[in-house]
This record gives structure tokens, sequence and C-alpha cells, in this order.
């Protein structure tokens, strides 16, 4: 399950340092699927994978209570997403690449922060 949280973790330190020097490449991807099904259900997939992976690996890990609470947070937030039906889907993510202009770098530092952290408490 390491392997699972690590590959995470380094996809996203990646994908903060790409929205730190040009996020138009990660943000032109999102927009020109924002409406596509897979988009939605790779959301609520990705996020119920990690979440499971986050939740069994906590105990192994430098930081068991965060990664258990990130675990949670990650399954209710796929809940979620896989509640609110694709039209609201749609919406939400429309409305978060809105703000990418004015916040997307600083979106991408917070992503660097995090994925870096996973990388961390799982080696």
């Amino acid at each position: 399950m390491n392997y699972v949280i690590l590959i995470f973790g380094v996809l996203t330190l990646v994908a903060g340092v790409i929205i730190l020097i040009k996020p138009e490449i990660i943000f032109g991807i999102l927009r020109s699927n924002v409406d596509s099904l897979s988009l939605h259900v790779l959301a609520v997939v990705v996020r119920i994978i990690l979440g499971v992976a986050l939740i069994v690996y906590a105990g192994e890990s430098k930081y068991p209570i965060i990664l258990e609470v990130l675990g949670w947070i990650s399954l209710v937030a796929a809940v979620v997403l896989g509640v609110i039906g694709r039209s609201n889907f749609t919406r939400l993510m429309k409305w978060a690449l809105s703000l990418g202009s004015s916040y997307g770098r600083v979106g991408g530092f917070i992503a660097v922060l995090f994925g870096g952290v996973l990388v961390y408490a799982v080696l």
C-alpha cells in the first residue's frame, strides 16, 4: 500500500511543480476534460484508492494520525463527489478552474508541500 501513497505523492509533487512553472499545462488539460464522465469517475476512484491506502498504511508511517485523518477525508470527498452528480461536479470544476489564474500558483505550492509530506511519511 505504501507504493500507492508514494506514487500519488510523487505525482502530486510533480503536478505542483508544473503548476508553479506553467499552470496552463495542468489547467488546460482539466478545462478540456471538465465535461467528460471519465474525469468525474477518475476523481472519485482516485480518492477511494488513496483513502483506503492511507488508512491501511497509516500505522506503519511516520505520521499515523495525520495519514489516517487524510485517508478518511479522502473517502468522504469521494462519497461527496459521487453523490453530487455530474452537473454539480462540472459546475464545481468550472468554478475551481476559474480561480486558477488568481490562486493557481498558491495551489501548486500547496500541492508540492502535500506531495512532499506524503512521500516523506512513507519513506
